[in-house]
Parts: structure tokens; C-alpha cells; sequence
């Protein structure tokens, strides 16, 4: 069962401005870049569901973050099915992310008062999501449609709430053009937890990538 209301999680990303994505098959890498972040200040952290037994290490990691970092918000990545989804929400997952839009993933988590935030490439995608129930939408691949995308789709549709996820970068220049254009938040992955930084255990220096990003965005918002 989820610890946060759907108006938690909704105003916790659009307050925090980012979403860190990450997997890894060993719980304790995954603890060790959780509580780095957590540390860094983020506050909302999304799991890719993207290795074998993943739902088994997200079980055990909410367990954890319940323990060690009581605020910060966990939920679930690349589930593309309302079965997953489910199994996610039984262990816990306070929102569910997707690469696309499913009408029976929609049915299941709006039954439950969880965020829905549904991968749209175009902006039929974005509308059909929104009739559906999706408060926030995640624009991807962010690289390939680009800042101007998300312009098009605030100039007739303002009222959307966007979150780029591929390709974004923690650097001020992108950060920017993201914002600048309209976007509700960002979601960073392989750019925010290089490979090399996971292999040599350089906790401290995720935990400054959090707090450097943060302070970017407070600034260029």
C-alpha cells in the first residue's frame, strides 16, 4: 500500500523539479544511490522495473527507504501492463511511470488514487492521457521531440503538466531549455548516475549531483 496521498506525490515533483531514474540487480548499490539522493535532498525517486526479480529488490528498497528516509516519495518505472502495475502497487509503489499510455494500467491505478504518469510522443497522446485521468504526463524520448514539443503542446493546452524523461542532461544549459519551454519537471537517468560513478561506490558524489541540480533549477525557475 502507497504512504502518500496522489496530491503528495503530484505537488512533491512539481515542488522538487526533478525525478532521478535509476536500476541496479544488487539492493545494497541500489540502497547506497537512494540514500545519496535522499541526502542530496531529493525527495520523489523512481525504479525502473528493468531486471530480473526487479519487483523483489523494490519490495525490499521501500522497506528500506520506510526506515532510513521516511520522506522521500518511491515509485515504479517502465511498467507497460496493468498486471505489473498491480504487483508494484502491492509492494508499495506510490506512483506508477510508463513508456506509453495503457487504458487498462489507467483503470487500475485511478481505482487505487495513484499518479498515472503515461510515456506521450505526440500531442493526441498527451490529450488522451489527460481525458483518462493523467494529471502529469511524461514527454518521451525528451531528445528526440525536444524543448519546442513542449511549447507546442502548452501554447493550446497550458494547463499541462509535463515531465521530460530521455535525454535529459544535470547541466544548466539543458536544464534551462526544459523549463524555459514549459516543462513541470525532469526525469534523469544514465546522465545523473554514470556507470563509472555506480562501479567506484562514489556515494558523496551523487549525493553533490542532487543538491548542485536542485539549486539549478530553484535558480533558472
Amino acid at each position: 500500500m502507497s504512504r502518500f496521498s496522489k496530491m503528495q506525490v503530484l505537488n512533491t515533483i512539481c515542488d522538487v523539479g526533478i525525478v532521478p531514474i535509476f536500476y541496479h540487480n544488487d539492493i545494497e548499490t541500489v540502497k547506497n544511490v537512494v540514500k545519496s539522493c535522499y541526502k542530496g535532498g531529493v525527495r520523489i525517486f523512481e525504479f525502473t522495473n528493468r531486471g530480473e526479480f526487479a519487483h523483489e529488490t523494490f519490495g525490499e528498497l521501500n522497506k528500506f527507504i520506510a526506515k532510513e528516509c521516511p520522506d522521500l516519495i518511491l515509485g515504479a518505472g517502465s511498467i507497460i501492463d496493468a498486471s505489473t502495475a498491480s504487483l508494484y502497487i502491492q509492494l508499495g509503489a506510490n506512483f506508477i511511470v510508463s513508456p506509453m499510455f495503457d487504458s487498462n494500467t489507467v483503470q487500475i491505478v485511478n481505482k487505487r488514487l495513484i499518479p498515472y504518469i503515461p510515456g506521450c510522443g505526440s500531442i493526441l497522446e498527451v490529450g488522451v492521457a489527460q481525458k483518462s485521468g493523467c494529471d502529469l504526463c511524461k514527454i518521451f524520448p525528451g531528445d528526440v521531440l525536444g524543448p519546442n514539443f513542449i511549447k507546442n503542446i502548452k501554447a493550446p493546452m497550458p494547463w499541462s503538466m509535463l515531465m521530460v524523461t530521455g535525454g535529459v542532461k544535470a547541466e544548466e544549459k539543458n536544464l534551462k531549455s526544459w523549463f524555459d519551454a514549459g516543462a513541470t519537471c525532469v526525469g534523469l537517468g544514465s546522465d545523473f548516475f554514470k556507470k563509472e560513478t555506480i562501479e567506484n561506490k562514489e556515494w558523496d558524489r551523487i549525493k553533490k549531483m542532487c543538491n548542485d541540480t536542485l539549486m539549478t533549477i530553484s535558480r533558472i525557475r
